[in-house]
């Protein structure tokens, strides 16, 4: 028997399994094969389109968020822009309002400063004349007081008095004129 049992191990090639190995892994095989097809690829292809929903899905709202975010942002830079307009529209009717300011308040000073002058003209004119009167009187006053003493009679009659003095008094302008 022990020949037997060699001459059996010599015929079987030991990379080749036996028949019935071969028909029994190949029923295991299939047992498996088939249980796996009917139940857990099922599930597995389930949650593989779940995820590639999920997936595609989170693909479409990104989209959909960054087109949204995009109108933001084109509605921000045309907002920003628009303030932009405005400032500087502001600005320059600020500037122009002050222009305006400064050229009342130059004309005004300049109304106020030749008001102030022909005031002023006016005042001198006034205070000149009193000045001349004043004077003409003291001098008409000292005139007829030589006057009496270079005579030797007082000449004290006012309308006699009045008259020597405005008589002496245009002589000396008409000197004073003359010599201009």
């Amino acid at each position: 028997m022990s020949a037997l049992v060699h001459l059996a191990q010599e015929e079987q090639n030991p990379l080749l399994p036996a028949i019935p190995e071969i028909v029994i892994g190949l029923l295991a095989f299939a047992i498996v094969f088939s249980f796996l097809a009917k139940k857990l690829l099922p599930n597995i292809n389930k949650v593989l389109d779940e995820r590639r929903e999920a997936i595609e899905g989170g693909i479409a709202k990104a989209e959909e968020a960054q087109t949204e975010a995009q109108e933001v942002l084109e509605q921000y830079k045309a907002q920003l822009s628009e303030a932009r307009h405005e400032a500087a529209r502001l600005r320059q009717e600020a500037q122009e309002q002050g222009a305006a300011l400064i050229a009342e308040m130059r004309a005004e000073g300049q109304r106020q400063r030749e008001e102030i002058i022909a005031a002023g003209h006016t005042q001198i004119e006034a205070d000149r004349k009193q000045a001349a009167q004043a004077l003409r009187q003291d001098v008409g006053k000292l005139a007829t007081d030589l006057a009496g003493k270079l005579v030797g009679e007082s000449l004290e009659d006012s309308a006699r008095q009045s008259r020597t003095i405005d008589r002496f008094l245009d002589e000396l302008e008409e000197k004073a004129e003359a010599t201009r």
